[in-house]
């Protein structure tokens, strides 16, 4: 058997797995010198360290400082409300608030008044404003009044009964339309207005109080139902009253016509037979609604009633029956056929005048139908 030394390395190659082991050898050993370095390096300072690079510097100490407190307050000092009393004298300062009282948010801005608010004073209408009323369905409106009176132009107030919760220029029409035209209604009348009825103002509901129908006009505030003119007098000039002059309450309905968009009464429908509705509805084209029937006056004398029943006469249950019409029918006859024969001159008279001797008179006889 040979043994050579190729032949070894051909069969049993471990020369790769001997350098492989060498080198993690050599790895390990550098490793372990490396820590024992810095391990000894931790005690002294590095031989090559020239610069003081790798030397472990000591801290330096952290001296407390005292800080110095307020000196006591003298008593003969003012105190903190004498000193804020000088500074509320004048103009507060903007960025510091006062010390004496609670900083406190600043107010809304005030809301600019309409023009129509501007125009509605106390020399024409007592209509305080009101906050503005958000309900459901768009219910409510803006630039609201409570109308309590109108001022005539000499100075007498009308007082509107209740109060009406009113558009300013709802309010606005109304008194002008007091003023101008109920004025001289009145003074031809021998009066002057005292009060207005107000059937219905602001009320949120739709039209004539149906469900499910359109929002009316009272419940955006800008509609009135008015029932009667008060006088001083004591008179009330009923709208609608059929016993007042009809001249009048043409007058009324030619100045409402003429004043607002819609004017709702009698004959418009069944549910303005007792009042007048007004508003100021805007529609395209600037469409007017005026339907109100001014119906004649009653007649002063209630009609004649029929002549009462004569006591001789049957009663109604026998007068009822057709045979007892049927009797009653010839019995009439029959008398108006005894009154005839009564009437009538005899035959007997002509005889008596020719000379010949009168046969005695008969009775007619009657045929019964």
């Amino acid at each position: 058997m040979s043994f050579s030394l190729p032949d070894f390395r051909r069969k049993w190659s471990c020369r790769g797995y001997m350098s492989a082991g060498a080198a993690m050898v050599t790895a390990a050993l550098g490793l372990s010198l490396v820590l024992a370095e810095r391990a000894e390096a931790r005690k002294y300072a590095a031989p090559l360290d020239i610069f003081g690079l790798l030397t472990p510097r000591p801290r330096a100490k952290v001296h407390s400082a005292r800080i110095p407190l307020p000196k006591p307050r003298p008593e003969e000092a003012p105190q903190a409300t004498d000193e804020a009393a000088p500074e509320a004298e004048g103009k507060p300062s903007a960025d510091k608030p006062s010390a004496t009282k609670p900083a406190e948010a600043a107010p809304p801005p005030e809301k600019q008044l309409s023009a129509c608010r501007l125009a509605l004073t106390e020399q024409i209408a007592v209509a305080p404003s009101i906050p503005d009323i958000r309900g459901p369905g768009a219910c409510g409106g803006e630039d609201l009044v409570r109308l309590e009176a109108i001022v005539l132009p000499d100075k007498r107030k009308v007082a509107v009964k209740p109060a009406a919760i009113l558009r300013c220029t709802m309010a606005s029409a109304i008194a002008d339309w007091v003023r101008k035209d109920m004025v001289p209604l009145a003074a031809s009348l021998g009066s002057t207005i005292s009060d207005l009825d107000n059937f219905d103002s602001f009320e949120c509901r739709g039209r004539n109080r149906i469900a499910g129908a359109l929002l009316s006009e009272h419940g955006k505030a800008n509609a009135l139902d008015v029932r009667a003119i008060k006088l001083a007098n004591g008179q009330s000039i009923g709208l609608t009253d059929r016993s007042m002059p009809r001249d009048a309450r043409e007058r009324v309905l030619h100045s409402v016509c003429a004043r607002f968009s819609t004017v709702l009464g009698p004959g418009s429908d069944w549910y303005h037979e007792d009042h007048i509705h007004l508003d100021l509805a805007q529609r395209r084209n600037d469409y007017r609604i005026c339907q109100w029937n001014v119906w004649d006056p009653l007649p002063q004398v209630a009609p004649l009633l029929p002549a009462e029943r004569p006591e001789e006469a049957p009663p109604r249950e026998v007068a009822a029956r057709p045979e007892a019409k049927d009797g009653a029918k010839d019995n009439a006859k029959d008398g108006a056929d005894d009154e005839a024969a009564q009437r009538s001159p005899a035959p007997a008279d002509k005889s008596a005048v020719n000379g010949t001797k009168a046969e005695p008179h008969k009775p007619a006889t009657k045929k019964r139908r």
